[in-house]
Parts: C-alpha cells; sequence; structure tokens
C-alpha cells in the first residue's frame, strides 16, 4: 500500500470495465531497465485503441494516469506509481510500410521500425536502431542518435487525451525542440507515421550494423542502466562535464557512474531508485560547482519515494 498517495484500497473496482487487463499491485522493477523501482498501484494493458478510449473517458477524474513504455529511459521510484499506469501492448506494436512511409503503433520499439524499414528499402531512420525504447517515448522527448531525430522523419502523429479524444497532429504540431516535444504531458501517443527514402538494403544494413558497434564500443549494456542520464546543454557534452568534474567511477549505494561513458547510471546489482536519483543530484551538483552548468534530466523520473512523496 502506498499509505498517504494510495487513492483507495478499492481502485480498481472503481475503474471501467474494459476488454483489455488490469493488475493490482504490478512489479514494475522487472520491467524499467534499471531493474528498480515500486510497484503500479494498477497497471492497464488495453486491448485496442477503442478499448484505451473506453478507459479514459470513463475513469474516475481524479484518478493519476502513466503511461509507460519498455521502461529503458525511465527511473521509477521505490514507493511505485499511484493511480494507474497504462502499458501499451501487442496490438500498438504494429509497424508497416506504405511505399516510402512508415507507420508505427507507439509501443513498437525504436529498432523494429528502423529494421522493417531497412527490409523495404528505405532508409532515413536507421538512426531508431540507437534508441532503446518505443516510438511513443521518442516522440515524447524528440529522441535523437547518430546525427538525427525524431523531429527529422516524422510525417504526423496520433495521441489520444485524458477524456478519450483521438488528436491527428502534423510534425509541426509537435513543437519539437531538442530532446522535447510541446503535446501536453497528459496525453498518450498512439501511432506515428515516418518518412524514408529508397536506398539498397545492403547498404541500409551496413549503417544500421555500424550504429550497434558503436554503441556496443561506448555505452555499458551489459549493465542495467537507463540511457543517457542528461541532456546535453548548449554548447557542452554532458559527460565531458562530468567527466571534468570528476564523476567517472563515482558511487553511491549500488548506484554508479558508468567507467565506460559517464553520462549513464548503472546498477551494479544492490542499487535503490534513491541511490540512483541521489547519485544523479550529486553529479548534478558537482557539475555546477566545477563548471557553472546545471544538469538536466533526459532520465523521466516517475513515482513516489518509499516515505510517500514525489
Amino acid at each position: 500500500m502506498m499509505a498517504a498517495e494510495r487513492i483507495n484500497d478499492t481502485l480498481i473496482d472503481q475503474l471501467p470495465t474494459v476488454r483489455g487487463r488490469y493488475s493490482e499491485n504490478a512489479p514494475l522493477d522487472k520491467i524499467t531497465w534499471f531493474r528498480v523501482g515500486g510497484p503500479a498501484e494498477v497497471m492497464f494493458r488495453p486491448a485496442d485503441l477503442n478499448d484505451l478510449k473506453t478507459f479514459l473517458a470513463m475513469r474516475p477524474l481524479l484518478v493519476p494516469v502513466t503511461f509507460m513504455g519498455v521502461g529503458s529511459n525511465l527511473l521509477v521510484r521505490d514507493g511505485g506509481i499511484p493511480g494507474v499506469v497504462v502499458r501499451l501492448g501487442g496490438e500498438f506494436a504494429g509497424v508497416r510500410i506504405k511505399g516510402t512511409e512508415v507507420t508505427a503503433g507507439a509501443g513498437a520499439l525504436g529498432l523494429n521500425v528502423a529494421l522493417t524499414a531497412g527490409q523495404a528499402g528505405l532508409t532515413g531512420l536507421e538512426f531508431m536502431s540507437g534508441i532503446p525504447g518505443t516510438v511513443g517515448g521518442a516522440l515524447r522527448m524528440n529522441a535523437g542518435a547518430y546525427g538525427s531525430e525524431i523531429k527529422d522523419v516524422l510525417v504526423s502523429s496520433r495521441a489520444i487525451d485524458e477524456e478519450g479524444k483521438i488528436h491527428e497532429l502534423s510534425c509541426a504540431d509537435m513543437g519539437f525542440g531538442y530532446r522535447h516535444s510541446a503535446i501536453d504531458e497528459t496525453w498518450i501517443f498512439v501511432e506515428a507515421v515516418f518518412k524514408g527514402r529508397p536506398d539498397s538494403k545492403s547498404e541500409i544494413a551496413r549503417r544500421m550494423g555500424q550504429i550497434q558497434a558503436a554503441r556496443e564500443e561506448s555505452q555499458p549494456l551489459r549493465t542495467p542502466t537507463g540511457g543517457s542520464t542528461f541532456a546535453n546543454p548548449p554548447g557542452h557534452k554532458a559527460w565531458q562535464l562530468i567527466e571534468q568534474a570528476g564523476c567517472r567511477g563515482l558511487r553511491m549505494g549500488g548506484a554508479m557512474v558508468s567507467e565506460k561513458h559517464c553520462n549513464f547510471l548503472v546498477n551494479t546489482g544492490t542499487a535503490s531508485a534513491a541511490d540512483l536519483e541521489k547519485l544523479g543530484e550529486t553529479v548534478r551538483q558537482k557539475v555546477l560547482d566545477e563548471t557553472g552548468v546545471t544538469l538536466e534530466w533526459e532520465i523521466r523520473r516517475v513515482g513516489v519515494s518509499d516515505g510517500g512523496t514525489s
């Protein structure tokens, strides 16, 4: 039970009838890439878009809703997430090709989008193979890697608001900035259309291979982590500032600044979410003291602490 933060003891009984699945007190530490965090008070896996619309339109308005993909760029605090966590499954993970456009559900992995496009002889989306996580999360933060960002390839997207209304959005509507979109945080992305360009399948595969090799060489992919921890400040590289502040290898409890790439925090095996967040804040302070630059979290932190505070 999440004490002060819990809506009440029978939240699941207040929720609308759906065709998908509700799970009470659903563990999240096995889902998030950090392998830490408390449970979701209730997790909802909608059967399809209409099921999600029904849930959002009919749920009690005071019940908070949190969207979660595969937990690749997410730090769930140790007290878990009050309210309902919505996780999009198979019905939202499809990828299809029409001409030079690639339509992907918000639950599709970026890697699968890149692979499907490559198999169809469409280039321009290879960079998505280097972005961990799903299309929905990539849209939310204008994810980017290896010289490209979502804004460079997006044609349009669809989102559903907290009342269950569908919104059709152009790339211009998204209000993209560096690791940011201007779309209301309460809206849930459900689909996106990306543009590709015809190219040789073998050449596309070669570029994707280069991206994967670069990731293996430079990032701690074999250790529980959450990807890049901090956004690059204007005119700076976050990892260089962290290095300059002497934080490479810094430890706090079971959390550590990666020796391989110091803009990655890693769980050495015994970390709590509190360890990771405290370490991140310590790094931010050390960088500020050493360089005068304030690092901003790129990793999304959600939920409440063991003490019930956010």
